[in-house]
């Protein structure tokens, strides 16, 4: 639980100094010396779609129509993206965004890391970033949805199934 006492307390103390926030919209720097790169998160909500959607892509997700997925990010809370920086070359590796009523909740939807980038501890670190301006904003409350095979990653953030056992319900359409 230390991650998430850590969120709660405000205190950075188990983020290294360069993953610390830097400015409104650059959030951290983290070195990626085996690629010669530097690892940025931003919370500008200014992406190309069609990058993203080949971020989707590359790890096997279903494509949705751009539209909806410009509209998706507008009407977002937050979003928190990554980016590799080679040169002058930047390229999104990761991407996040959060809903929320503005006030005590919010839930996190459609975490996705390049498979390139999986297993180095950049997925653990866009989560730390979203759900610190999620705590910046005094949400309390943060819920996510995960495919069964990612339970596993979100458990070691310290989330965990509803403690007093209630089960999501949903609505789709015929």
């Amino acid at each position: 639980m230390g991650f998430w006492k850590s969120l709660f307390n405000g205190a950075e103390a188990d983020l290294p100094p360069r993953e610390q926030a830097s400015s409104a919209n650059t959030l951290t720097e983290v070195s990626n010396q085996d690629r010669g790169a530097q690892i940025t998160f931003s919370t500008d909500r200014d992406i190309d779609l069609y990058e993203l959607e080949e971020l989707c892509d590359a790890v096997g997700w279903a494509r949705r129509p751009i539209r909806k997925v410009r509209k998706a990010i507008q009407h977002s809370f937050l979003v928190v993206t990554m980016w590799e920086q080679q040169g002058s070359r930047r390229r999104l590796v990761g991407f996040s965004r959060a809903t929320s009523d503005h006030a005590f909740n919010a839930t996190i939807w459609d975490v996705v890391i390049h498979p390139d980038y999986q297993g180095k501890g950049l997925g653990k670190t866009l989560m730390k970033q979203l759900i610190k301006k999620l705590r910046s904003e005094d949400i309390s409350n943060v819920t996510l949805f995960a495919d069964p095979h990612v339970v596993d990653f979100y458990r070691n953030l310290g989330f965990m199934p509803d403690p007093e056992g209630i089960k999501g319900m949903f609505w789709y359409p015929d």
